[in-house]
């Protein structure tokens, strides 16, 4: 790890006041919102129960890592095609066997590395290997981001560039002027701000809001209760080898989070935690009628904007998200926000990881004139911030790699094989 940052407003384990807590916990609990919302709505399942089950993971991760790991569980884009795909064939059922699966598989490695340790870990994930990948991690992110920003339906439209460039610039300013409390709210700030704007040029629909109940319990799936467990080793195979995808992203944004709040959490809580806390969320999410869970790079970007590491931040944004989850209308307003809003703070936050990448490398001196760096690093960078992503099958047995897997696994091969002693010669 780096040397200790010294311009850290609230640490790991400070606690902050009631009133400014509230604040950091919805901050947090926005950044995540579309995501977790929008896997559930595309594979076909309650987003109600997305957003609770994300909740519940993100309480139950940050027990079983002891409070050490300020990080939010939210829903998976990893198994959105198989879990699609069984839904509109087997049904919820299936789907449930699946991500019950890979929750089981998260288990099975902890367990794997508690008995040969986290050495060999420390050992294929030099500085050279974690920073370009943390830059990855933002860069990837950040493509998206760019298309939110500019289109409406799939169309260019000038009103969603002007909120989007807006909404960034008045994070920043917020983040950069505002002292104390409102500047550590800044994203809360200027996603509000770009919110309002966003009414004003006529990018936000308010009638799933008038139409949304105040009380609404989550459409729950839960076995024995509301369908017939199955054991289908169809959607397990469909669903399950995605497990190793997700862990590997787990992995760049564990690192990512090291970094930012200056811990090793290979050593302490040590890995085989949070993965362990991973699959207990995620064997959780698919026995309740939600998808497969794992960390977000939106929440980390929020960590490394603000400031504030506080964990009790994380436990107050899935305190809201169940709560939320039950109070339709408020679910049904934070689902308004436009892409032009979270795609102006996404600049923002993504950009703010790829830079703590940066810093990983500057910080460790690492010389680019040596030829193997050179070759880790630019593999790394190219692949996965170009997203060259690898397909294997097809329909419901469809396995996707991302460019950010494919990157990760380059860079270890890589730094375990090249030479050091020639490499530069």
């Amino acid at each position: 790890m780096s040397k200790q940052h010294t311009d850290v407003i609230l640490d790991v384990q400070d606690k902050p006041a009631l009133p400014l807590l509230v604040g950091l916990s919805l901050q947090h609990m926005v950044a995540m919102f579309s995501g977790t919302l929008l896997v559930p709505l595309l594979v076909g399942l309650s987003p109600a129960v997305g957003l609770f089950s994300s909740g519940v993971g993100t309480l139950l991760h940050i027990l079983i890592t002891r409070k050490k790991i300020p990080m939010y569980m939210g829903a998976s884009f990893a198994f959105l095609v198989p879990m699609a795909a069984l839904m509109h064939t087997t049904g919820y059922p299936s789907v449930a066997s699946g991500v019950i699966s890979v929750g089981i598989i998260y288990l099975i490695i902890a367990a794997l590395i508690a008995l040969v340790g986290t050495k060999i870990i420390a050992k294929i994930f030099p500085p050279i290997v974690v920073g370009p990948i943390v830059m990855a991690v933002g860069l990837s992110l950040a493509t998206s981001v760019a298309t939110n920003g500019t289109l409406l339906d799939g169309k260019y439209d000038i009103r969603v560039f002007i909120v989007t460039m807006l909404t960034l610039g008045l994070t920043i300013f917020f983040n950069s002027f505002f002292k104390g409390p409102f500047g550590m709210l800044s994203i809360l700030l200027g996603i509000i701000s770009g919110y309002i704007l966003a009414i004003v040029f006529g990018l936000v629909d308010l009638q799933p809001v008038v139409h949304a109940h105040w009380f609404a319990v989550p459409q729950f799936q839960i076995p024995f209760v509301s369908f017939k467990p199955v054991l289908n080793w169809e959607a397990i195979v469909a669903i399950a080898p995605l497990a190793m995808v997700s862990m590997t992203d787990h992995f760049g944004y564990l690192m990512t989070t090291g970094e930012l709040t200056d811990r090793d959490y290979l050593k302490n809580p040590d890995l085989k935690r949070t993965i362990a806390g991973n699959g207990v969320a995620t064997m959780f999410s698919g026995l309740v009628g939600g998808p497969a869970l794992t960390s977000y790079g939106e929440n980390i970007g929020v960590l490394a904007l603000t400031k504030v590491h506080s964990v009790y931040a994380l436990i107050g944004a899935a305190i809201f998200a169940i709560m939320f989850s039950f109070v339709g209308k408020l679910a049904a307003l934070v689902a308004t926000v436009p892409a032009a809003v979270t795609g102006g703070v996404s600049f923002l936050l993504f950009g703010v990881i790829a830079v703590s990448g940066m810093r990983i490398i500057v910080e460790n001196k690492l010389d680019f004139n040596d030829k193997r760096n050179l070759m880790i690093g630019s593999s790394i960078l190219v692949i996965g911030i170009g997203n060259a992503y690898l397909q294997i099958g097809a329909g419901p047995h469809l396995i996707q790699f991302s460019g950010l897997t494919i990157a990760t696994v380059v860079g270890i091969i890589l730094n375990l094989i090249l030479p050091k002693e020639s490499a530069s010669k």
